[in-house]
């Protein structure tokens, strides 16, 4: 069955600005939108021109099927050069933006991010457990999907990796605006587990990066420690108390104060 109704060659991804001053792209998480951050995107937009970007398979962008060197691709097309900002599938594709781009992308800000998986064998799981996922919306024998949008939405924000994200903060409603087909097909492309560990290219970056986790994440702040070590230009992590997966929707104030502090350049290094 048809999935998409356009292909990545001739996409463009929906992008929504706002405010003045230095560009600031922001790149959203899985099943999330762009109007999807807690605030975080308001505050930057105080003092920056902010651009929100849906992601292939999210929102006004869910017809557009890519994996992440192409999605990539075309995040760079809809932001151009700016400082890039994303939230951990969005920190993906602003990664493989910057080391494809980096003429594009002036400074960079991940937000429980990753450079990969190394173990092949857990990479395969991955997307084993992905295609499991996506099959529950979009099954690929045009069978009656098990989990409409709604279901699924509400099951992945009740994940425990997320802890106790305030309701206007998860925007459930927004969610669920996206179809099935499209987050079917970001699982099947763009999943954690479809990403070839990039680990070894980080050395070859130049360019400044801010990593941001929450403390009670741990998995994520080992990778975000990694990701500071590996790096080959100036790079900092900070690290948000009482926050999990997503530190800018519990603690949108503080993470904005860390982005801010990082992009003006009183950041410590």
């Amino acid at each position: 069955m048809p999935r998409t109704d356009r292909t990545a060659a001739d996409a463009t991804l929906h992008r929504e600005r706002r405010g003045d001053g230095p560009a600031l792209v922001l790149a959203h998480g899985f099943t999330q939108t762009h109007r999807i951050w807690g605030g975080l995107d308001a505050d930057l937009a105080a003092d920056h021109a902010v651009a929100a970007v849906d992601l292939p398979g999210h929102g006004a962008s869910g017809g557009v099927a890519a994996d992440l060197v192409t999605g990539a691709a075309l995040l760079g097309a809809a932001g151009g050069a700016a400082d890039y900002l994303g939230y951990s599938m969005g920190a993906r594709f602003c990664l493989h933006l910057a080391l494809a781009r980096p003429d594009l992308v002036r400074r960079l800000v991940l937000v429980s991010g990753t450079a990969g998986i190394d173990d092949p064998g857990e990479r395969t799981a991955r997307r084993r457990s992905d295609e499991a996922l996506a099959e529950r919306l979009d099954p690929s024998d045009g069978s009656v999907p098990v989990d409409t949008v709604a279901e699924f939405v509400a099951r992945w924000v009740a994940n425990p990796m997320f802890g106790d994200v305030p309701a206007p903060g998860n925007a459930v409603e927004e969610r669920c605006t996206n179809t099935a087909a499209g987050l079917a097909s970001s699982l099947r492309l763009a999943g954690t587990g479809t990403q070839e560990p990039r680990w070894e290219e980080l050395a070859g970056l130049s360019l400044p990066v801010l990593v941001v986790t929450g403390a009670r994440d741990a998995k994520f702040t080992d990778l975000g420690r990694r990701l500071v070590a590996s790096l080959g230009g100036p790079a900092t992590h900070v690290v948000i108390p009482g926050t999990d997966h997503a530190p800018h929707l519990q603690r949108p104030g503080a993470v904005a104060a860390a982005v801010r502090a990082f992009l003006d350049g009183s950041a410590p290094g």
